[in-house]
Protein backbone atom coordinates (compact mmCIF):
# COMPACT_ATOMS: atom_id res chain seq x y z
CA UNK A 1 0.00 0.00 0.00
CA UNK A 2 0.90 3.69 -0.58
CA UNK A 3 1.21 5.09 2.56
CA UNK A 4 1.66 8.58 3.96
CA UNK A 5 3.23 9.25 7.00
CA UNK A 6 3.13 12.49 9.03
CA UNK A 7 4.97 13.32 12.08
CA UNK A 8 8.42 11.74 12.65
CA UNK A 9 8.75 11.84 16.43
CA UNK A 10 10.43 9.64 18.65
CA UNK A 11 7.59 7.11 18.26
CA UNK A 12 6.56 8.06 14.41
CA UNK A 13 9.75 7.39 13.09
CA UNK A 14 9.69 3.76 14.37
CA UNK A 15 6.72 3.78 13.43
CA UNK A 16 7.32 4.49 9.89
CA UNK A 17 10.21 2.17 9.78
CA UNK A 18 7.90 -0.77 10.57
CA UNK A 19 5.78 -0.30 7.42
CA UNK A 20 8.43 0.08 5.20
CA UNK A 21 10.10 -2.90 6.82
CA UNK A 22 6.46 -4.53 5.89
CA UNK A 23 6.98 -3.49 2.23
CA UNK A 24 4.82 -0.52 2.05
CA UNK A 25 5.80 2.55 -0.31
CA UNK A 26 6.07 5.11 2.92
CA UNK A 27 6.24 8.91 1.51
CA UNK A 28 7.07 10.97 4.58
CA UNK A 29 6.89 14.79 5.95
CA UNK A 30 7.99 16.23 8.94
CA UNK A 31 8.24 19.84 10.43
CA UNK A 32 11.83 19.41 10.79
CA UNK A 33 14.15 17.82 8.08
CA UNK A 34 16.37 15.92 9.69
CA UNK A 35 14.06 12.72 10.80
CA UNK A 36 13.35 13.09 6.89
CA UNK A 37 16.62 12.56 5.95
CA UNK A 38 17.06 9.33 8.12
CA UNK A 39 13.55 7.63 6.89
CA UNK A 40 14.84 8.07 2.98
CA UNK A 41 18.12 6.63 3.97
CA UNK A 42 16.06 3.25 5.26
CA UNK A 43 13.63 3.76 1.78
CA UNK A 44 11.10 6.42 2.05
CA UNK A 45 10.20 9.01 -0.22
CA UNK A 46 10.31 12.43 0.71
CA UNK A 47 7.29 14.67 0.46
CA UNK A 48 7.59 18.22 -0.89
CA UNK A 49 4.71 19.45 0.85
CA UNK A 50 1.50 18.33 3.00
CA UNK A 51 -0.57 17.93 0.11
CA UNK A 52 1.87 15.53 -1.64
CA UNK A 53 1.26 13.36 1.55
CA UNK A 54 -2.14 12.89 1.06
CA UNK A 55 -2.06 11.66 -2.40
CA UNK A 56 -1.29 8.30 -0.75
CA UNK A 57 -4.07 5.87 -0.64
CA UNK A 58 -3.97 5.93 3.30
CA UNK A 59 -2.40 8.79 5.44
CA UNK A 60 -0.95 8.49 9.16
CA UNK A 61 -0.16 10.77 11.37
CA UNK A 62 1.58 11.36 14.53
CA UNK A 63 1.62 14.42 15.91
CA UNK A 64 2.57 16.06 19.48
CA UNK A 65 -1.30 17.20 20.21
CA UNK A 66 -4.43 18.84 19.32
CA UNK A 67 -3.00 22.11 18.16
CA UNK A 68 -0.62 20.34 15.94
CA UNK A 69 -3.45 18.16 14.31
CA UNK A 70 -5.67 21.46 13.86
CA UNK A 71 -2.77 23.62 12.51
CA UNK A 72 -1.45 20.90 10.26
CA UNK A 73 -4.06 18.54 8.53
CA UNK A 74 -7.64 20.03 9.58
CA UNK A 75 -7.54 22.70 6.96
CA UNK A 76 -10.27 22.61 3.99
CA UNK A 77 -8.26 23.49 1.55
CA UNK A 78 -5.94 20.65 2.57
CA UNK A 79 -8.43 18.02 2.77
CA UNK A 80 -10.43 18.99 -0.44
CA UNK A 81 -7.47 18.04 -2.39
CA UNK A 82 -6.63 14.85 -1.09
CA UNK A 83 -6.64 12.12 -3.16
CA UNK A 84 -6.45 9.62 -0.15
CA UNK A 85 -9.36 6.98 1.10
CA UNK A 86 -8.52 7.55 4.79
CA UNK A 87 -6.77 9.62 7.34
CA UNK A 88 -5.38 7.87 10.48
CA UNK A 89 -5.03 9.51 13.22
CA UNK A 90 -2.36 7.73 15.44
CA UNK A 91 -1.80 10.55 18.22
CA UNK A 92 -3.34 11.23 21.84
CA UNK A 93 -5.93 13.71 21.29
CA UNK A 94 -8.82 15.41 22.55
CA UNK A 95 -12.40 13.41 22.02
CA UNK A 96 -13.61 17.13 20.97
CA UNK A 97 -11.29 17.08 18.37
CA UNK A 98 -11.66 13.48 17.25
CA UNK A 99 -15.51 14.37 16.51
CA UNK A 100 -14.50 18.08 14.77
CA UNK A 101 -11.65 16.18 12.33
CA UNK A 102 -14.18 13.18 11.79
CA UNK A 103 -16.96 15.28 10.84
CA UNK A 104 -14.56 17.76 8.55
CA UNK A 105 -13.16 14.93 6.93
CA UNK A 106 -16.23 13.30 5.96
CA UNK A 107 -17.50 17.02 4.13
CA UNK A 108 -14.34 16.53 1.54
CA UNK A 109 -14.75 12.52 1.24
CA UNK A 110 -11.81 11.12 3.41
CA UNK A 111 -12.40 8.76 5.82
CA UNK A 112 -11.14 9.61 9.46
CA UNK A 113 -10.01 6.88 11.93
CA UNK A 114 -8.55 7.06 15.46
CA UNK A 115 -6.07 4.70 16.17
CA UNK A 116 -3.88 6.14 19.41
CA UNK A 117 -1.16 3.26 20.26
CA UNK A 118 0.04 2.15 23.88
CA UNK A 119 3.81 1.70 24.24
CA UNK A 120 7.01 3.22 24.80
CA UNK A 121 9.20 4.10 21.87
CA UNK A 122 11.15 0.16 21.92
CA UNK A 123 7.91 -1.27 21.27
CA UNK A 124 7.57 0.87 18.78
CA UNK A 125 10.97 -0.21 17.31
CA UNK A 126 10.18 -3.77 17.75
CA UNK A 127 6.61 -3.41 16.28
CA UNK A 128 5.31 -4.65 19.06
CA UNK A 129 2.22 -1.20 20.21
CA UNK A 130 -0.87 -1.80 21.44
CA UNK A 131 -2.94 -0.40 18.12
CA UNK A 132 -6.28 1.68 19.71
CA UNK A 133 -8.73 1.85 16.86
CA UNK A 134 -12.25 3.54 16.32
CA UNK A 135 -14.44 4.19 12.91
CA UNK A 136 -15.64 3.03 9.70
CA UNK A 137 -15.34 -0.77 10.07
CA UNK A 138 -14.79 -0.84 6.39
CA UNK A 139 -11.87 2.01 6.39
CA UNK A 140 -10.39 -0.12 9.98
CA UNK A 141 -10.41 -3.04 7.40
CA UNK A 142 -8.49 -1.16 4.74
CA UNK A 143 -5.98 -0.29 6.85
CA UNK A 144 -5.75 -3.14 9.40
CA UNK A 145 -2.32 -4.55 7.54
CA UNK A 146 -0.75 -1.19 8.77
CA UNK A 147 -1.91 -1.78 12.17
CA UNK A 148 -0.34 -4.96 11.81
CA UNK A 149 3.14 -3.88 10.98
CA UNK A 150 3.15 -1.68 13.31
CA UNK A 151 1.78 -4.01 16.26
CA UNK A 152 1.68 -6.74 17.92
CA UNK A 153 -2.91 -5.91 18.57
CA UNK A 154 -4.99 -4.21 17.45
CA UNK A 155 -8.27 -3.60 19.91
CA UNK A 156 -11.32 -2.49 18.13
CA UNK A 157 -13.66 0.00 20.11
CA UNK A 158 -16.56 1.11 17.90
CA UNK A 159 -17.18 2.62 14.93
CA UNK A 160 -16.50 6.49 16.96
CA UNK A 161 -13.31 7.41 16.47
CA UNK A 162 -13.57 9.51 19.61
CA UNK A 163 -13.97 6.16 21.64
CA UNK A 164 -10.69 5.39 20.74
CA UNK A 165 -9.41 8.32 22.35
CA UNK A 166 -10.88 7.78 25.59
CA UNK A 167 -9.62 4.74 25.56
CA UNK A 168 -5.79 5.93 25.67
CA UNK A 169 -6.47 8.95 27.92
CA UNK A 170 -8.14 6.38 30.30
CA UNK A 171 -5.02 4.26 29.78
CA UNK A 172 -2.53 6.89 30.62
CA UNK A 173 -4.13 8.56 33.24
CA UNK A 174 -4.05 5.02 35.08
CA UNK A 175 -0.46 4.50 33.88
CA UNK A 176 0.29 8.00 35.35
CA UNK A 177 -1.12 7.44 38.81
CA UNK A 178 0.57 4.31 39.18
CA UNK A 179 3.59 6.05 38.69
CA UNK A 180 3.07 8.80 40.82
CA UNK A 181 2.05 6.53 43.75
CA UNK A 182 5.25 4.13 43.27
CA UNK A 183 6.86 7.74 43.13
CA UNK A 184 5.76 8.39 46.69
CA UNK A 185 6.06 4.97 47.97
CA UNK A 186 9.64 4.95 47.07
CA UNK A 187 9.94 8.40 48.93
CA UNK A 188 8.26 6.77 51.76
CA UNK A 189 10.58 4.10 51.87
CA UNK A 190 13.95 6.01 51.07
CA UNK A 191 12.69 8.26 53.89
CA UNK A 192 12.15 5.73 56.45
CA UNK A 193 15.57 3.59 55.66
CA UNK A 194 14.28 1.35 52.59
CA UNK A 195 16.52 1.29 49.60
CA UNK A 196 13.98 1.87 46.45
CA UNK A 197 15.33 -1.16 44.72
CA UNK A 198 14.26 -3.77 47.92
CA UNK A 199 10.98 -2.03 47.90
CA UNK A 200 10.65 -2.48 44.09
CA UNK A 201 11.64 -6.35 44.46
CA UNK A 202 8.68 -6.18 47.24
CA UNK A 203 6.21 -4.61 45.34
CA UNK A 204 7.17 -6.25 41.74
CA UNK A 205 7.17 -9.78 43.24
CA UNK A 206 3.66 -9.91 45.35
CA UNK A 207 1.06 -7.65 43.99
CA UNK A 208 2.09 -5.30 42.00
CA UNK A 209 3.31 -7.13 38.85
CA UNK A 210 4.00 -6.34 35.32
CA UNK A 211 5.47 -3.83 33.44
CA UNK A 212 4.32 -0.27 34.77
CA UNK A 213 6.09 -1.26 38.29
CA UNK A 214 8.88 -2.71 37.32
CA UNK A 215 9.74 -0.77 34.50
CA UNK A 216 8.83 2.57 35.72
CA UNK A 217 10.06 1.46 39.27
CA UNK A 218 13.82 0.43 38.10
CA UNK A 219 13.65 3.93 36.70
CA UNK A 220 12.48 5.55 40.18
CA UNK A 221 15.07 3.41 41.87
CA UNK A 222 18.07 4.10 39.67
CA UNK A 223 16.78 7.87 39.24
CA UNK A 224 17.67 7.41 35.39
CA UNK A 225 15.11 9.60 33.38
CA UNK A 226 16.80 10.17 30.01
CA UNK A 227 16.50 9.02 27.10
CA UNK A 228 12.64 9.60 27.56
CA UNK A 229 10.12 7.27 26.44
CA UNK A 230 7.33 8.87 27.52
CA UNK A 231 7.25 12.97 28.33
CA UNK A 232 6.79 14.41 31.50
CA UNK A 233 5.47 17.29 29.16
CA UNK A 234 2.87 14.67 27.44
CA UNK A 235 2.35 13.40 30.51
CA UNK A 236 0.94 16.77 31.85
CA UNK A 237 -0.80 17.14 28.46
CA UNK A 238 -2.57 13.90 28.56
CA UNK A 239 -4.09 14.53 32.27
CA UNK A 240 -5.67 17.80 30.87
CA UNK A 241 -7.53 15.85 28.52
CA UNK A 242 -8.49 13.39 30.85
CA UNK A 243 -9.90 15.99 33.21
CA UNK A 244 -11.12 18.19 29.84
CA UNK A 245 -13.26 14.86 29.21
CA UNK A 246 -14.66 14.09 32.57
CA UNK A 247 -15.78 17.84 32.86
CA UNK A 248 -17.29 17.29 29.56
CA UNK A 249 -19.28 14.47 30.60
CA UNK A 250 -19.82 15.07 34.07
CA UNK A 251 -17.51 12.87 35.59
CA UNK A 252 -15.33 13.82 38.44
CA UNK A 253 -11.99 13.14 38.41
CA UNK A 254 -10.51 14.11 41.84
CA UNK A 255 -7.31 12.01 41.35
CA UNK A 256 -6.61 13.19 38.49
CA UNK A 257 -6.20 16.95 39.66
CA UNK A 258 -4.08 15.47 42.05
CA UNK A 259 -2.26 14.18 39.41
CA UNK A 260 -1.52 17.00 36.89
CA UNK A 261 -0.13 19.29 40.26
CA UNK A 262 2.22 16.08 40.90
CA UNK A 263 3.43 16.77 36.67
CA UNK A 264 2.67 20.50 36.76
CA UNK A 265 5.19 20.79 39.44
CA UNK A 266 7.48 18.27 37.79
CA UNK A 267 7.49 20.49 34.75
CA UNK A 268 7.60 23.87 36.66
CA UNK A 269 11.09 22.82 37.63
CA UNK A 270 12.37 22.46 34.35
CA UNK A 271 11.96 18.12 34.20
CA UNK A 272 9.33 18.17 31.45
CA UNK A 273 11.06 16.67 28.44
CA UNK A 274 12.66 13.58 31.37
CA UNK A 275 10.68 10.56 31.32
CA UNK A 276 7.70 10.16 33.62
CA UNK A 277 9.61 8.67 35.68
CA UNK A 278 11.18 11.90 36.30
CA UNK A 279 7.82 12.13 38.93
CA UNK A 280 10.44 9.90 41.46
CA UNK A 281 12.45 13.12 41.98
CA UNK A 282 9.36 15.28 42.10
CA UNK A 283 8.31 13.06 45.31
CA UNK A 284 11.76 13.26 46.91
CA UNK A 285 11.89 16.52 46.25
CA UNK A 286 8.51 16.99 48.29
CA UNK A 287 10.06 15.29 50.66
CA UNK A 288 13.66 16.93 51.28
CA UNK A 289 15.32 13.90 51.00
CA UNK A 290 19.37 14.34 50.33
CA UNK A 291 20.21 14.71 46.30
CA UNK A 292 23.47 13.56 44.88
CA UNK A 293 26.02 15.73 43.93
CA UNK A 294 24.63 15.36 40.59
CA UNK A 295 21.46 14.43 39.38
CA UNK A 296 20.90 11.68 36.67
Amino acid sequence: MHVGFIGLGTMGREMARQLLEAGHRVTVWNRSPEAVRALVGHGAEAAGSLAAVLDAEAVVSMLADDTAVESLLLSPELLAGAKARVHVNMATVSPALARRAADLHAGHGVGYLAAPVMGRPDAAAAGNLAVLAAGDGALLDFVQPLFDAMGRRTWRLGDRPEAANIAKISANFMLMSAVEALSEATALGEANGLAAADLLDVLTGTVFPGPVYSGYGAMIAERRYEPAGFRLALGLKDVGLALDAGAGSRVPMPLAGVLRDALLESVAHGEGDRDLAALGESARRRAALPRPDRTP
